[in-house]
C-alpha cells in the first residue's frame, strides 16, 4: 500500500484550475470536494490527502513538512522566498506582477510604494536604482495612490479590468505569474517515486495544452 502524498492546495480561483489539471492527468477528483468546507480531504483512492489552505500559507506547509507538495503563485513563491523545491510550472493561473500609478505620475522626493509583496518590490526598486518607501497593504491596494496614501503600486494584474475602472495605469510589468508545484525537500527524498509519478502525468497534460 502506497504512502499518503499529503497536498497543500490554495482555496479560491487557483484550487479550481489545478483541481481541472489534476483531473486531465487522469487524478479523478469528486466534484464534491470542489465545493466542501473541509480543510483537510482525505482521498484515499488517489493516494492523497488534500489540505486546503491559503495560498500564501502553501509554502510554509510544504517547507516545514506539513505538507509533502504544494501548488502555489510564482508571486507568492517569490515573496516568501521559502527553502522548497519548485518542482514543475504548471501554466495555470496566468497574470503578471507590475508597477501601477496614476497616469500623470512624475517621481518625487520622496517615493512611497503600496504593496502585498514587500519583499519583491523592495528588491525590484533596488535592482533600478530608486530609493522607495514601501508600505505593506493586504487589500485594495488600487486606493492607495487614488488617496494619495502611495505614489504607485505593486501588484498582480489579471486582465488590468480593476485598474482601467480605478483611471489607474501599468506602469512597468515585473515578471509573469504562473502557478508552481512545489515539494519538501525530505518528501521529495522519501516519497520521489510518488512524486514523481504525479510530475510526469501533470507534465503530459501541460505539453499537451501548450
Amino acid at each position: 500500500m502506497a504512502e499518503i502524498l499529503k497536498v497543500a492546495m490554495p482555496k479560491g480561483r487557483i484550487y479550481k484550475k489545478a483541481a481541472e489539471l489534476f483531473r486531465a492527468a487522469g487524478l479523478l477528483i469528486d466534484a464534491e470536494v470542489d465545493e466542501t468546507r473541509k480543510l483537510v480531504i482525505g482521498l484515499p483512492e488517489l493516494d492523497m490527502e488534500f489540505i486546503l489552505a491559503k495560498p500564501v500559507d502553501v509554502p510554509t506547509y510544504v517547507e516545514y513538512g506539513a505538507a509533502d507538495i504544494g501548488i502555489v503563485g510564482k508571486d507568492v513563491l517569490m515573496e516568501e522566498n521559502r527553502d522548497v523545491y519548485e518542482l514543475l510550472d504548471l501554466g495555470i493561473a496566468k497574470c503578471r506582477m507590475s508597477v501601477i500609478g496614476l497616469p500623470n505620475w512624475q517621481p518625487g522626493i520622496q517615493q512611497r510604494v503600496a504593496t502585498k509583496y514587500p519583499n519583491v518590490a523592495s528588491q525590484y526598486f533596488r535592482e533600478q536604482g530608486q530609493q522607495v518607501e514601501v508600505i505593506k497593504l493586504n487589500g485594495s491596494i488600487e486606493l492607495a495612490p487614488l488617496i494619495g496614501l502611495a505614489d504607485r503600486i505593486v501588484d498582480m494584474v489579471e486582465t488590468g479590468q480593476t485598474l482601467k475602472e480605478n483611471g489607474l495605469v501599468e506602469m512597468n510589468r515585473i515578471f509573469d505569474i504562473t502557478s508552481r508545484l512545489i515539494a519538501n525537500r525530505v518528501s521529495y527524498r522519501m516519497k520521489n517515486a510518488q512524486i514523481q509519478s504525479l510530475c510526469d502525468r501533470l507534465q503530459k497534460v501541460i505539453a499537451a495544452e501548450a
